[in-house]
């Protein structure tokens, strides 16, 4: 591989406090949180010493629930430079979620925050393991989660019933050595897992894609490469730190390069305006729904937007008319789009910052330069030739391990000779332009969010009047999907949308509760009585058209 590295992410952060240890790296607005690279890594390690006082092994499965507080980011580091794997936890999850993530990560540890918008992490965490109130903190024995020990509270409001607070950790950690902490760093290897995304599959609940050291440091080099970053620029980070997009493609991409992390704790468009403004960024990543939310804001004349060059789009298709406001209103004519899944860590193919519009708005760009990628037939897994619709199908350093604790999925997902069968149709050009133009899964990307029918569909079979459950994606302009779900209920009953929209709330994230709700008496079948969700999607789409103002 012509420039692959191998570096854990402790190495990462440690090489660049070495060459820039005066140089801004992360600066967060809400927090007023300042560091130079020589305070982060300072902070880093004082959290990994802590993470050590706790008895965090080389291997050990840590999960983070927390918006994209400064925390989150000594959290990523220290983990690294430690050895245990980071577990990242969706913000919008609730009770059912958290317990699945939490036992089928085997997770020893858990850090969670107070609370995000109407949801009380703190509450929902005492729901899932209710001997929280009266166990003491680092003894938690809750019989469905056998292995959760550690639950450490980052946040305000004093001490919490059988949980550490996050200062507790760093005070416990002042009794580690430096040379404790430095012959751990010592001892990992950048092939070793760190990092478990969640992503759910067309199989139904969640899979942890195992990713190492190796696969996002030398994921995060290339797309700061294709952006251009250097520790002369600044990239706002607005996209949630749970999803690759933020702890590779934007913190880990900084960090590589030197560059300032910028971090809002969610996305709010004002907030972004006010800090690109204040902090002179010159990078912004995040999917196009906030980019047009961006361009749309009242105030938005009021920013000087100058000091902007680049960014990331991607999440979902970016219409052309944002690309162009992007690169002319925002000032940022080097934005770039992306594309990829969290099983390649993420990013597959990028466009070029030179590249054209049309190329930006009707491609997902050309293979990073240590990456393969092709275009078979699904069915026989021969290469199409250009301008041909098959499966993108990709093979790299970047590929995850595999799945955890899922041998078969990982095979099905990984062929003998190690190509990622992505699931998603497209086709390449004669000059190695990607198109995505359909998906073989089912799932649902609603604002850059990827949602998957078959868990929605597991859970709404726990609704005693529910006989079947088909879930699917309709066309929607403003988040390119919405969720619709079409259910059959047992004989004799009677439901309405607004009482299945209530049986949700608290039970599943917001994104995932169905838009639309429409009761049906049997559904399109083939002939051997598979349920065709094609024909659902085209004849709900032609009813939503139909009744639309």
């Amino acid at each position: 591989m012509s420039g692959f590295v191998k570096k854990t992410i402790g190495e990462v952060i440690k090489d660049t406090a070495g060459r820039f240890p005066e140089h801004p790296a992360l600066i967060s607005p809400q927090f007023n949180v300042r560091h130079s690279y020589q305070e982060l890594y300072d902070q880093c390690r004082k959290t990994a010493k802590g993470l050590l006082a706790l008895g965090i092994q080389r291997g050990d499965h840590i999960s983070v629930w927390t918006t994209n507080i400064p925390e989150w980011v000594y959290l990523q580091y220290a983990l690294g430079m430690v050895g245990g794997v980071l577990v990242t936890i969706n913000t919008n999850y609730q009770s059912h979620e958290l317990e699945y993530i939490l036992k089928q990560s085997d997770s020893t540890t858990l850090f969670l925050i107070d609370a995000y918008r109407e949801t009380s992490f703190y509450d929902i965490a005492r729901k899932v393991m209710p001997e929280l109130d009266t166990c003491a903190p680092g003894k938690l024995a809750t019989a469905g989660l056998p292995l959760l020990k550690n639950v450490i509270y980052i946040g305000k409001g004093g001490k919490k019933p059988g949980m550490f607070s996050f200062d507790d950790l760093l005070e416990m950690g002042e009794a580690i050595p430096d040379a404790q902490l430095d012959s751990r760093m010592e001892s990992l290897d950048a092939d070793d897992v760190i990092n478990m995304q969640y992503t759910s599959g067309t199989t139904g609940f969640p899979k942890g894609v195992m990713l190492t050291h190796s696969n996002i440091v030398n994921n995060a080099r290339m797309v700061g490469d294709v952006m251009g970053m250097t520790d002369q620029d600044s990239l706002l980070i607005q996209v949630p730190l749970f999803h690759c997009f933020g702890c590779v493609m934007s913190t880990l991409n900084c960090v590589y390069h030197g560059s300032t992390m910028v971090v809002l704790e969610y996305f709010d468009p004002e907030k972004a305006l006010e800090a690109i403004d204040k902090e002179k960024c010159t990078a912004v990543n995040g999917v196009p729904t906030m980019f047009i939310a961006i361009l749309n804001h009242p105030d938005f004349d009021r920013y000087d937007l100058k000091s902007l060059r680049t960014g990331i789009m991607a999440g979902a298709p970016c219409p052309t008319e944002a690309m162009n406001q992007v690169r002319t209103k925002m000032h940022c004519p080097e934005i770039v789009i992306a594309f990829g899944q969290t099983e390649c860590s993420p990013v597959m193919t990028m466009t070029r910052r030179d590249d054209p519009v049309e190329l930006r708005v009707s491609t997902v760009g050309r293979l990073l330069p240590d990456i393969q990628g092709r275009i078979i037939d699904p069915e026989t897994d021969k290469d199409l030739p250009p301008g041909t619709q098959g499966e993108i199908v990709t093979h790299s350093a970047c590929v995850m391990k595999g799945y955890y604790k899922m041998p078969e999925a990982t095979q099905n997902a990984i062929d003998q000779n190690g190509w990622l069968h992505t699931g998603d149709l497209g086709e390449v050009d004669e000059n190695g332009y990607f198109k995505v133009t359909g998906r073989i899964k089912d799932m649902i990307i609603r604002g850059g969010e990827n949602i998957y029918p078959r868990e929605i569909e597991e859970f709404l079979y726990t609704n005693p009047k529910v006989a079947n459950a088909q879930v699917i994606g309709v066309a929607d302009v403003k988040y390119g999907e919405q969720v619709l779900a079409a259910v059959q209920l047992k004989n004799g009953h009677t439901a309405t949308p607004e009482e299945f929209a209530d049986f949700c709330k608290g039970k599943i994230a917001r994104h995932k509760i169905p838009k639309y709700w429409e009761f049906v008496s049997d559904y399109p079948m083939t002939a051997s009585g598979k349920i065709q969700k094609f024909k659902m999607k085209e004849m709900f789409e032609k009813k939503l058209i139909a009744h639309s103002p």
